[in-house]
């Protein structure tokens, strides 16, 4: 939705899953850290495989994030530096870990867009494939949705209509983005 208002959008979802694409030095270092039964037939990670492993064990989890976590803050600078130096009115990144990562302070705003953990649930669930128990583990693995909502700068309300989230957006948009250039402090 802010992409449509003109802004250009950095996804840190599509980096981590660029920083361990075949033929990587992240793949490389997922398949030393967790063996081949990480990668599917195609040579690409199974990103179901390792969820598997990674998501019902905190260190494992935690060896994963040393191996990508810098990568993506790497290139999540190159891609942001790119559209500013291109002319980018507003550059948004897109980061389900920020808090987790301890990343909020590099950005003058933050915005959650929240859902009752019943949703949240649902929605991933849903979307995943994932059985009630993997999708529990999941959620276990990130920081309270509560605690995220008193950190963020801004908070959206994702559980209603679509129409909703959409007039929040375009509510931030006017009173807090229209105008400036989000950039890494």
């Amino acid at each position: 939705m802010l992409a449509e208002l003109g802004a250009v959008t950095v996804d840190a979802d599509e980096l981590a899953r660029a920083v361990v694409a075949p033929g990587t030095p992240g793949l490389a270092l997922v398949v030393t850290s967790f063996g081949a039964g990480v990668l599917g037939e195609d040579g690409n990670l199974d990103r179901e495989r390792l969820g598997e492993l990674v998501f019902s064990d905190p260190v494992a989890r935690r060896r994963l994030e040393e191996i990508v976590h810098p990568k993506v803050a790497r290139l999540s600078q190159e891609r942001i530096a790119q559209a500013l130096s291109g002319g980018a009115p507003l550059v948004v990144y897109e980061i389900p870990l920020l808090f987790e990562t301890g990343r909020e302070s590099e950005f003058p705003i933050s915005v959650l867009v929240y859902v009752d953990a019943a949703t949240q649930l649902r929605r991933l669930m849903t979307r995943s494939h994932l059985d009630a128990p993997a999708a529990k583990a999941r959620i276990a693995s990130q920081m309270d949705l509560e605690r995220k909502r008193e950190l963020a700068t801004w908070v959206v309300d994702n559980s209603g209509s679509l129409r909703s989230t959409r007039d929040q957006i375009e509510r931030l948009w006017r009173e807090h983005l229209e105008g400036s250039a989000t950039a890494p402090r």
